[in-house]
């Protein structure tokens, strides 16, 4: 069953916890997981490229996160610009279509997992019955640094370079399209400043878009995001706009999120969602993520309590997680039922 917005765009995302039981599982990393299936994302698209190379590996990335427990696939939309697109020599028209196709492709995952589920040809666990806990998609939108493929994305320091306004006209087609596909909701993700967060929301308000979205930051410590702005103000801005439904943290280390969610509960109450790299360090240089302070899966899933108390509704992994990760921090808020 796929669960749409009913009078105020709020009620999904209100029926949708309720139904999970007051918390709800994000899948992981995709470029991670791409990767290990043999995947060369070496590329300014990363893993939007396989949209064109190898989209039967993205279905089983999504597959496997399905089977670990997620209760929301994000599509491989992130990196995936119609500019982006069109300086690989691929045209507007065949860009949206790509587009449509990344939220496809993950509603084709759902209804494959649910199938199989039902059928009993997988070990799913009781807590994963569908009809208890649906399953949304949600259409990753990139930050504006992630279409520029230098690692901006992780410092916003593009945002002395562009105007409100440019972001809008850059990011509008695409949320167009992706609003339209068949996805549940919208994410806008690893955002790094306050100017894309505004951006995003006056665009919402302007194209009238009719189904929900969130807002999920990426940090450079426990109170600023990468660009230096307060993570309490950006969650403000979030929160003015009716549309955002979720506010949270994404492609940040799991050692700042606790403090993260204190902030952002001050200027918020919207539901917090939290899916936190491993802590590693990218190198936008080689386009590999460097291991320094990575944390194991069970270190991580160590923080899945903590964060649950703090006031985090829904929680998963973002760059360099896995499906275990994801099994382990599902079977972790399982225990806090």
């Amino acid at each position: 069953m796929v669960l749409k917005t009913v009078d105020h765009p709020s009620s999904l995302m209100t029926n949708f916890l309720r139904r999970c039981g007051g918390s709800a599982v994000l899948d992981g990393g995709l470029a991670t997981e791409l990767e290990r299936h043999g995947a060369d994302l070496k590329d300014p698209l990363w893993s939007a490229k396989c949209l064109l190379s190898s989209p039967h590996l993205i279905r089983r990335v999504h597959l496997d996160y399905l089977e670990a427990g997620a209760n929301i696939i994000i599509s491989s939309s992130y990196q995936a610009t119609l500019q982006g697109f069109e300086a690989k020599g691929i045209s507007r028209k065949e860009g949206e279509a790509l587009l449509e196709k990344s939220v496809k492709i993950a509603c084709e995952a759902r209804d494959i997992f649910k199938e199989r589920a039902t059928k009993g040809l997988w070990d799913v666990s009781a807590t994963l019955d569908h009809e208890q806990a649906p399953i949304l998609v949600a259409a990753s939108v990139g930050s504006y640094g992630a279409y520029l493929s230098d690692g901006s994305e992780y410092s916003g320091s593009y945002e002395d370079g562009v105007s409100l306004d440019s972001l809008k006209d850059f990011h509008r087609r695409r949320v167009e399209v992706l609003a339209a596909s068949g996805a549940d909701l919208v994410a806008f993700e690893t955002i790094p400043n306050k100017l894309e967060a505004k951006a995003y929301a006056e665009l919402l308000e302007e194209e009238g878009v009719e189904i929900p979205a969130w807002f999920s930051f990426s940090c450079k410590d426990g109170a600023n995001v990468v660009s230096g702005d307060p993570i309490e103000e950006c969650a403000a801005i979030a929160d003015s706009c009716d549309q955002v439904i979720g506010v949270g943290i994404n492609c940040t280390a799991p050692r700042f999120v606790h403090q993260l969610i204190q902030s952002i509960k001050k200027a918020t109450n919207k539901p917090i969602l939290i899916y936190p790299n491993s802590g590693e360090t990218y190198d936008a240089n080689t386009k590999e993520w460097v291991k320094s302070s990575g944390v194991s899966d069970v270190d991580f899933v160590s923080y899945v309590k903590k964060w649950r108390e703090a006031g985090a509704s829904l929680v998963g992994g973002c760059c360099r997680t896995t499906p275990n990760t994801i099994r382990a921090i599902s079977k972790a808020l399982e225990t806090l039922l």
